[in-house]
């Protein structure tokens, strides 16, 4: 970096920190309902083990796959064809699993979507068709009951000298493929308290969930147990249910805190930083010692007419070396903000697998304000 190049860098940092510093903080609210979720209104994961017929020689090889035939005969015994003792070499059946979810408050007749992937060597669902297959809960009751034509969103081809693949053809989905048969009982209307789960449990975001109810309803009826639930009691004198209590709380809108964290996949190198971010004043020196050495070989050859000389390879070697002694060290001011702190570090010319690297040095060190996670 020039002196030249550093007073332009100097120049813009000022302007950046006076442009943040005169303009108004605008903190972003967020509805109640976005935030939170309410006691006992949840879905349930249900699952079930069937059969996929109709495919078209992309199915299950049944010697290598035997639950696949032990649930074809158990299958066609039950509609009366005995096949127990015959030597099945059929390919157009695979064995599935199949999983749904049920939402919250579903109701007997009502539809739902449904999963299914496959559990053998079948290679492709295209075409197939689910047969009726019991989905049941962790309960082991029966709440649904799935049928019908699976459709796959991948394929695959292949030829003596190649092949393409695209997508995953050995999973489909079967839109409202899944009816209804029984419902999970809950009597929401007729509670007097409800608990709300903060899905990002934080003191002072619980907090000012019980306020805004509070100063709503002008009465004290809400309380944060701990950073991650509010509790609510319906007033005595509401002439409401709790359905129409939860209507109105969960419109309120609230500024959701959180804490200064850094996310940093490595695998991918990306880098996610919170608003919070705060950096002490620390000095940032970034370079690396690089070394390329390039191979150009040459082919020396004699003369013409020569009758002593050989043709040789001539080895060339060409090394380079970039200590980067252009780089230097760059002051960070205390208490800088984020937009601050990636200003300063895109100004030494830093990658995404470097700022990594001086962000763990960062916190090492005690400079970084905030909690540093690697996933």
């Amino acid at each position: 970096m020039t002196r030249k190049t550093g007073k332009i860098v100097k120049m813009v940092a000022l302007f950046c920190v006076a442009s943040l510093s005169f303009a108004p903080q605008v903190q972003a609210q967020s509805r109640i309902k976005d935030i939170v979720d309410f006691e006992n209104v949840r879905e349930n994961q249900l699952t079930g083990y069937g059969l996929v017929v109709g495919l078209k020689g992309t199915g299950d090889t049944l010697r290598n796959s035997p639950f696949t035939e032990q649930t074809l005969v158990a299958m066609l015994e039950r509609l009366g064809v005995n096949i127990r003792d015959a030597d099945l070499k059929t390919r157009n059946v695979a064995a599935v699993t199949v999983t749904a979810t049920l939402p919250s408050f579903s109701r007997r007749g009502s539809r739902i979507d449904v999963q299914v992937s496959t559990l053998g060597d079948a290679t492709d669902l295209m075409g197939g068709t689910l047969l009726v297959t019991p989905l049941v809960g962790l309960d082991g009751q029966v709440y649904a009951v799935a049928q019908g034509s699976v459709a796959v969103n991948g394929f695959a081809a292949s030829g003596d000298s190649g092949s393409i693949a695209r997508g995953v053809p050995t999973s489909g989905r079967i839109s409202n493929g899944a009816i209804i048969e029984s419902e999970i009982t809950f009597e929401l209307a007729q509670m007097q308290s409800m608990k709300l789960a903060l899905r990002n449990p934080d003191f002072t975001t619980a907090r000012r969930i019980a306020i805004a109810i509070n100063n709503r309803f002008g009465n004290i009826l809400a309380a944060a147990l701990d950073p991650s639930t509010v509790n609510i009691n319906r007033p005595l004198n509401y002439e409401g249910d709790m359905v129409t209590l939860m209507t109105e709380i969960e419109q309120l809108s609230v500024t959701p805190d959180q804490v200064a964290r850094v996310i940093i996949d490595e695998s991918s190198g990306v880098i996610v930083m919170g608003a919070d971010v705060r950096v002490s004043r620390v000095a940032i020196a970034q370079g690396n010692l690089t070394i390329r050495i390039t191979e150009t070989p040459q082919v020396s050859q004699p003369n013409a007419f020569s009758e002593n000389g050989d043709t040789v390879v001539v080895p060339r070697t060409n090394i380079e070396v970039d200590t980067q002694d252009d780089r230097q060290l760059a002051v960070l001011d205390g208490g800088i903000d984020l937009q601050d702190l990636v200003d300063g570090l895109n100004a030494l010319g830093v990658g995404p697998r470097d700022m990594i690297a001086i962000l763990q040095a960062l916190k090492a060190s005690g400079a970084l304000q905030a909690e540093l996670e690697i996933i």
